[in-house]
């Protein structure tokens, strides 16, 4: 992917990984619009980041969706890159989960982290197919490959963006898109509640490692323990589970 002189729009890119994207975007010459729900933290990025573009979007939304489309497009024309990274990730334990009562919480999870990329994936597409040069990068997750069990809407919400990014390369592939996936393994963000990632990658090291792999060209790129994961047999995948599950069932109990 070209990374420089680009228009991009990021979702979910006023902290953590969005927003270490959305640096060395800006950083490589490019313009970089990014969105979000809270426009608190859209703030603060642009304190961060001066030349940012900041557009409040809940996509969650269908008709948000379609109006982020329509302004980025009728605002930025030369835009021809979408990062898809807005994601939520919930615990739980499906025996103690009120999913009566409490289904509208576990569905956000669904919109965002699924139903939002693709539609706007789809919205965009189009429209970049037109341009000479141009990009969609789908942020996955190691998770999409071996899925963490006390996490299981985020779990396969990421392996059903995974299937959809290799189908959308596919009838993209006679076009000017790219299609890139992103698959980050645990990064120290505050990714599902402040604290729960201190252990992962630190965020400036990942990003950097992706955005070598998108110099290169790559069309999916894993860092740390998620690379080897992108390539499991179907037993390392369910033996990988299993262990991870075992050593982190008891937060859920």
């Amino acid at each position: 992917m070209k990374l420089t002189g680009n228009t991009i729009l990021i979702t979910g890119g006023g902290a953590g990984i969005g927003l270490a994207f959305a640096e060395r975007f800006v950083n490589a010459g490019s313009t970089v619009i990014v969105t979000g729900r809270r426009e608190e933290i859209l703030e603060q990025a642009k304190e961060r980041l001066p030349g940012l573009i900041t557009r409040v979007s809940d996509l969650t939304i269908e008709s948000e969706r379609a109006a982020l489309f329509d302004w980025v497009t009728t605002n930025y024309p030369n835009v021809n890159a979408l990062v898809n990274n807005a994601g939520i990730q919930q615990r739980f334990n499906v025996l103690k989960a009120e999913a009566k009562n409490d289904w509208q919480q576990f569905n956000q999870e669904i919109a965002t982290n699924l139903e939002a990329p693709i539609h706007l994936a789809m919205l965009f597409a189009p429209y970049f197919a037109a341009k000479a040069e141009a990009a969609i990068i789908n942020v996955t997750s190691g998770l999409a490959f071996t899925p963490f069990a006390i996490a299981p809407i985020y779990s396969a919400t990421k392996a059903a963006l995974h299937s959809f990014s290799m189908s959308l390369r596919l009838q993209l592939s006679g076009t000017s898109v790219e299609v890139v996936e992103v698959a980050p393994p645990a990064v120290n963000t505050n990714l599902g509640g402040s604290g729960l990632h201190i252990h992962g990658e630190p965020l400036d090291a990942f990003a950097d490692g992706i955005f070598e792999g998108l110099a290169a060209g790559k069309a999916e790129i894993g860092y740390g323990t998620s690379v080897d994961r992108l390539r499991m047999s179907r037993d390392d995948i369910d033996e990988y589970a299993r262990k991870i599950y075992e050593a982190t069932k008891s937060a859920v109990e």
